[in-house]
């Protein structure tokens, strides 16, 4: 079996395709504000939103007052469209340029955000690391919040496979570390006026 190599995939995504052009795209993430929103999460508390690329979460939180932001991708052209979109703004941001799979902090988070980048873990090894990686650097009480595709939802993305999940799958995966505050599905409108079901779920680190 030929080897995938997931960087280079996603480079070359970021480098030919617009924003406007991919899935994802999302001028207002609506769902990922409202859990900011739900769980007051203080302005001064330690932000992480995993697989960010140039998704527009990081402006809207910049906006409302957040001072403590990184944003990790795998992709190092999606950050910089990121922080060539930001301009000046980009300075106060952490940009880290990793894999989520592998990806090895250096602070600990009071909330981790991850829209559509754990559901491309397929692999137990990497799935299991991630959640442990999770536990270990969120802050006690910290926050925890994963949107992936629903079991509703698409099974491929970008042209790779995915891991659909459940409200009752995903709180099995994080059980044991993470207590399941609130699931809820969210269908996301591409700008291909198609529907993608995900689940979204809160967590709070026991």
């Amino acid at each position: 079996m030929e080897h995938f190599d997931r960087k280079e995939h996603w480079e070359k995504v970021y480098q030919t395709k617009e924003l406007k052009d991919v899935s994802w795209f999302q001028p207002t993430p609506e769902t990922s504000l409202a859990f900011f929103k739900q769980h007051n999460i203080p302005k001064t508390a330690k932000i992480i939103d995993i697989g960010g690329g140039d998704s527009f979460l990081v402006d809207h939180l910049i906006e409302l007052g957040y001072q403590d932001i990184s944003v990790l991708d795998i992709s190092a052209s999606a950050l910089n469209r990121a922080k060539e979109r930001l301009g000046e703004k980009a300075h106060t941001i952490h940009w880290i340029e990793a894999d989520a799979a592998n990806f090895v902090p250096t602070e600990k988070y009071d909330f981790w955000h991850d829209r559509a980048a754990f559901h491309f873990l397929t692999a137990e090894q990497e799935i299991s690391n991630y959640i442990q990686t999770a536990y270990e650097n969120i802050n006690s009480g910290g926050i925890l919040v994963v949107g992936t595709f629903s079991e509703q939802g698409p099974k491929k993305c970008s042209g790779i496979a995915i891991k659909n999940y459940s409200e009752s799958t995903i709180t099995d995966r994080m059980s044991g570390r993470f207590e399941k505050i609130k699931c809820i599905t969210v269908d996301h409108k591409t700008p291909f006026d198609t529907l993608q079901n995900f689940i979204f779920c809160s967590f709070k680190k026991i």
